[in-house]
This record gives structure tokens, C-alpha cells and sequence, in this order.
């Protein structure tokens, strides 16, 4: 008899030991790599990728934490912690990013980290508030692998400007279509052995033809945008430097929604503004539709990367289109599906799965 009035005291200590602090939570926690929360937090990459101006594509490597909040009447409200990497498209790039390359740990990776709250309605998802921030590896992290790799550089650096300037006037002097200017610094490295400036940039087409420019101050930036992305290598010799480039131009496609009926799906009518701009006589690749963007012209500030933190427009309250709020006190307090009650360890299945590696 003693020993069940053991048992049965031991088995109320171990339930009272697993159950949560806290039962009656006003949300759930699904497992971080369950569909449903890795499709909210590629919505919140693509809306990353959407509305920045400058810098590289990022890409989702890992899903940290993860609530799900019950909105009263209809619909669920996402919290998520999601850890990001830096691909080689920049911004401009219609490359979609499921096709961009991941910059490896070797070219100096950069790592974004970002907190998000979607709404989901009626099987969409809305961007509620986004916080961002970036940072390249460190330096010592790059070294105990690949000790001879080059470092980013600050983008101002005297050796970067001149190593860009250089770049976009062999570019211009290839080039029997349109006079290219500068319109942002993208990245940096400088490399001891062989001395040598490695940049990427971006450029924009003027209404000046390059083989006829005498004074680039009087060219233009084309109404209708086109941009270019460069990379160069410009390497010093014995009496001058061997600069390398090549540049991808964008084509400049304009999206014009037509009014549809009631119903009906919208259909895109893609028009081509740029068609009248020659492509350069260098390497190109013309590689699809450009969504109109114009960039901001600004000399580049003392950083090596685009920090992802206020690098993008977009909301940035907690508060959606609509001028709706979410307020907390409004979920109900019953404890949701996804969290365990009942005897046993309390699982937490988060963080997620690392889809390409850790910085």
C-alpha cells in the first residue's frame, strides 16, 4: 500500500515538473521547420528581397523561434526569428533567389538576422512589422580556414573608389551603346598577394552614347532606368594595373496592370522601355524583367556591407495597411494546439533545420 502512495505521489511531482510554467499561453509553438511557418518566413524573405534599394539578395538559412497568435475574428498572427545569408544577385537582379548563389564563407559571408510579424488571412501573407539588422563573418572566423582570403573593405576606402573608377571607364571605353555612370558601390576586397582591388558595383545607362562623351558631368540618368551590375579585378603591375570587368545590364521592363473585371484574375502587359538603350559591347547577359525601381544615388558611407537594418522600405510598425493593430490582449487565453501539457518533457522544437551553414 506504501508503495502506491509512492507511485502515485512520484507520478503527480514528474507532471507537475514537464507541464509549462504557464498553461493558459494565448498562442502556439509548431515545430520551427513545419511548412506552414517555413512558408511565412519565405514571405518575409521575399519581401525583404522586394523592397530593398541597395546590396544583395538574402536568403533564408535557419528559422530560430516561432508563435503563432490566434486574431480575433478571423486569421493567425506570426511571430518569427529567422537567420538569413547573403547571395551573389544583387537587389536589382530579376534572378529569382531560389536560383541565387550563396555567398560562401571563403568570399567573406554576410549573415542577416530578423524579426517579423505576419498576418495570415485567408491563406495570405502581410507583413505586419519587420526589424532587421546584418554583419558580415568576422575576420577570424574567414582565417581559420582559408587564411589567405581577402577581407571585405570598407566601400569608401581611397583604393576601392579608384579600383571602381578605373573599372567603369574601361567599361565606357568597351562599350559602343550608352555612357554608363556610377549609381552604387555593392562590395570590396582587397587582396595582398597578387596586389589587387576586387569590386562589384552598379550603373545606370544615360542619354549620352559613350563613344561621344566629352564631358560626363552634362549625361543623364534615362527617365526609364537601366541598370547594370559590374564586377572587376583591377591587379597593379610593373607601370600601371590590368583591370578586368564585366558587366550584366538589366533589361528595363515596365509592369502595367490593366483593370479587370470583377473576379478575374490581374494580367501583367510588360512593355519594354528600354529596348532603345545598345547593349554594351562588353560581356552582358540580358537576363530577364526588371521590376521598376529607382535606386538612391549617394556616395557610399565607411562600411563594407548594406546593412539589412533600414535598408528597406515597407512598413515598420506593428501595425498592417489597414491601420489595423494587433493588440495582445485581444487573443484568447486558452492554451492552443502545439503545446504539450500533459506528463513528459515539454518539447520545443526550435531552432530549425540549417539549410546551408552557420556564420
Amino acid at each position: 500500500m506504501k508503495s502506491l502512495v509512492l507511485l502515485l505521489c512520484f507520478a503527480q511531482l514528474w507532471g507537475c515538473h514537464s507541464a509549462p510554467h504557464n498553461p493558459g499561453l494565448g498562442y502556439r509553438q509548431p515545430n520551427c521547420d513545419d511548412p506552414e511557418v517555413e512558408e511565412a518566413a519565405l514571405a518575409a524573405v521575399e519581401y525583404i528581397n522586394k523592397h530593398r534599394l541597395q546590396g544583395y539578395k538574402h536568403t533564408l538559412n535557419q528559422i530560430d523561434k516561432v508563435k503563432v497568435w490566434t486574431r480575433r475574428p478571423t486569421g493567425e498572427m506570426y511571430e518569427l526569428e529567422i537567420d538569413l545569408l547573403e547571395t551573389t544577385c544583387h537587389v536589382l537582379d530579376p534572378t529569382p533567389v531560389a536560383n541565387c548563389t550563396v555567398r560562401q564563407l571563403q568570399e567573406h559571408a554576410v549573415e542577416g538576422d530578423c524579426d517579423f510579424r505576419i498576418l495570415k488571412l485567408d491563406n495570405q501573407f502581410s507583413i505586419l512589422s519587420a526589424k532587421c539588422d546584418s554583419s558580415p563573418d568576422s575576420a577570424e572566423d574567414v582565417h581559420k580556414f582559408c587564411p589567405h582570403c581577402p577581407l571585405l573593405a570598407p566601400r569608401n576606402d581611397t583604393r576601392v573608389v579608384h579600383a571602381v573608377e578605373v573599372a567603369l571607364a574601361t567599361f565606357n571605353a568597351q562599350n559602343n551603346g550608352s555612357y554608363f555612370q556610377l549609381v552604387e558601390v555593392s562590395r570590396a576586397k582587397i587582396s595582398l598577394l597578387p596586389p589587387s582591388i576586387l569590386v562589384e558595383f552598379v550603373v545606370a545607362a544615360t542619354d549620352c552614347a559613350a563613344a561621344e562623351v566629352v564631358d560626363s558631368a552634362k549625361c543623364n540618368l534615362l527617365a526609364d532606368k537601366v541598370y547594370g551590375f559590374c564586377k572587376a579585378t583591377v591587379t597593379e603591375k610593373v607601370g600601371g594595373e590590368d583591370v578586368v570587368v564585366t558587366c550584366t545590364v538589366f533589361p528595363r521592363e515596365l509592369v502595367v496592370l490593366q483593370p479587370q473585371p470583377d473576379g478575374a484574375d490581374a494580367e501583367a502587359t510588360t512593355s519594354v522601355v528600354g529596348a532603345a538603350v545598345p547593349a554594351p559591347l562588353a560581356t552582358v547577359q540580358l537576363v530577364g524583367p526588371l521590376l521598376v525601381r529607382d535606386v538612391p544615388v549617394a556616395p557610399p558611407v565607411h562600411q563594407a556591407h548594406y546593412d539589412l537594418r533600414n535598408s528597406f522600405a515597407g512598413v515598420a510598425s506593428v501595425e498592417s495597411a489597414s491601420g489595423e493593430a494587433f493588440h495582445v490582449e485581444k487573443i484568447s487565453k486558452e492554451a492552443q494546439p502545439g503545446i504539450i501539457l500533459g506528463p513528459g518533457p515539454v518539447v520545443r522544437p526550435c531552432p530549425g533545420r540549417i539549410r546551408h551553414f552557420k556564420v
